[in-house]
């Protein structure tokens, strides 16, 4: 296996699958026989601050290219490409395909007040879930451009196309506007009939002002999205390349474990979620389960917190603490909703610390601040697992938090159920690659990873459950709602 560029050991056929996550974009190039990672890149992104967030899409490409030049020969000699991106994201581009302004990112929750509108004008959370399985966070693209349109009406008035993140790299890749059903259903306007690629609420994009003929077509799963233009001389790929549809990023990483129905997948990075594979499309009033789309044609059914490692990281560095210097004991409780909370949905919320005593110490607080973000994912962990499911299956632990100590035993200690720590650590890139391959030879993506073994791991015993950090948890989060509600 090669870190970087050179010549590749394997024979091949290869494909690359790309991550274009919110702080970076990764590349990795795979030997569709064998799953070897023969070559990796990556190239990082800036995302502003503040009130908001956003990043300039031209970042994204340039970022693309150089992880791409990094794995050096092996890219060139790519059968297909696939790209995996961050959700949600609103991407608005003029006439000459050029963004009009910096994406709102999935974490911008600015759009608060626009989806509690939404949310009304449409009949309440329940016509929502029942017309596109899910009730739209401040997360939701939807949301968003409402937002755009009410606050930023010359933008709005000049965007000539509408994109998630995934779909404008692909698009560039391609020279035409595709997405893929498991990132559209993460949109808000998309709904899971009319075909194998589904298809857009008319209703809803009226109730936003958004023309339809703005946004790409569905491409089913299986098919491809198009070919990399010969005209991308300064991109190590091969002219004529498959280009699969791509997805979102969650949904890549379930074609990355080769993800099959009933086994929970929890996973930690700046944002953190909980899913599953399911038969059904799910449809939750109370919209802590998304109801989205597989890429592979099933769905995914998930629940997402905006507060997660980003957020335990910020408060190890109020104390001058490494994430990993946590201390059992003590009565201390922390909510870490710094950027306001979509599960539980609280969009208003700030990060709440209750129950300190004088001889509660540094680590303590910081244990508090992981037992905080993992319960909040596992409050939703019984929502999103169809009825049927083992409730003794292992967690698959993945994200840059899998690799902690501390994050992994606080799952084990909340949950009481055993883990199982994937050793494959960039699934959205593998089960990007997956894609790319199932739509260069024609097999299942699915099959795809499962044949490269990318589940293998560390197994880790279950312990017992800490039933009384859980029930003061769940006092404190009940008790404290009136704070959290708040603007």
């Amino acid at each position: 296996m090669t870190a970087t560029g050179g010549q590749p050991s394997g024979g091949g056929p290869f494909v690359v699958g790309v991550d274009s996550s919110t702080q970076s974009t990764k590349a990795l190039v795979v030997d569709v026989a064998t799953g070897e990672v023969v070559a990796r890149g990556q190239a990082p992104h800036r995302v502003t601050g503040g009130a908001g967030r956003e990043s300039d899409p031209e970042q994204w490409w340039d970022a693309l290219g150089e992880a791409l030049r990094q794995c050096g020969e092996a890219a060139r000699r790519a059968g297909a490409v696939s790209v995996g991106g961050q959700q949600h994201g609103l991407v608005t581009l003029d006439t000459a395909g050029r963004p009009v302004r910096p994406a709102l990112l999935w974490n911008d929750v600015r759009s608060a007040p626009q989806r509690d509108r939404l949310v009304e004008r449409l009949g309440g959370a329940e016509a929502w879930a029942r017309r596109t399985g899910s009730v739209p966070a401040p997360a939701f693209t939807v949301t968003k451009w409402a937002w755009l349109m009410e606050n930023e009406p010359e933008a709005a008035k000049a965007a000539a196309a509408v994109r998630l993140p995934h779909d404008y790299l692909t698009g560039r890749l391609t020279g035409r506007g595709t997405t893929d059903r498991g990132d559209a259903s993460g949109t808000g306007w998309w709904t899971g009939s009319g075909g194998p690629g589904g298809s857009y609420d008319e209703e809803i994009l009226d109730l936003v002002g958004l023309d339809p003929a703005l946004l790409p077509e569905v491409v089913p799963p299986g098919e491809p999205a198009g070919e990399v233009r010969a005209d991308l001389e300064d991109l190590p790929l091969p002219g004529g390349a498959l280009v699969a549809a791509g997805t979102g990023d969650n949904m890549a990483a379930a074609l990355g474990l080769g993800l099959r129905p009933g086994r929970p997948v929890l996973s930690l990075g700046t944002s953190g979620t909980v899913y599953a594979v399911a038969g059904q499309r799910p449809s939750d009033p109370t919209g802590t389960v998304s109801g989205f789309a597989a890429a592979h044609g099933d769905w995914l059914p998930l629940a997402c917190t905006l507060n997660c490692t980003l957020a335990v990281d910020r408060v190890a560095a109020l104390f001058g603490l490494d994430r990993e210097s946590v201390e059992p004991g003590g009565s201390a409780v922390v909510l870490p909703f710094l950027d306001g909370e979509r599960t539980p949905n609280l969009p208003y919320a700030s990060g709440l610390l209750h129950g300190l005593r004088h001889d509660t110490t540094a680590g303590q607080v910081l244990q508090a601040a992981y037992d905080g973000a993992v319960y909040a994912l596992l409050a939703a962990l019984d929502l999103v697992l169809d009825a049927d499911a083992d409730p003794d299956a292992p967690i698959l632990l993945i994200g840059g938090g899998a690799r902690g100590v501390a994050w992994r035993e606080t799952v084990r200690r909340l949950s009481g159920r055993p883990v199982l720590v994937p050793a494959a650590s960039e699934l959205v890139a593998l089960g990007a690659a997956a894609q790319a391959a199932g739509v260069l030879t024609g097999e299942d993506p699915v099959e795809v990873a499962q044949r490269w073994g990318t589940d293998r791991g560390e197994f880790f015993d279950a312990v017992g459950r800490d039933e009384e950090a859980v029930a003061r948890l769940a006092a404190t989060l009940d008790a404290a709602g009136p704070l959290l509600q708040g603007v």
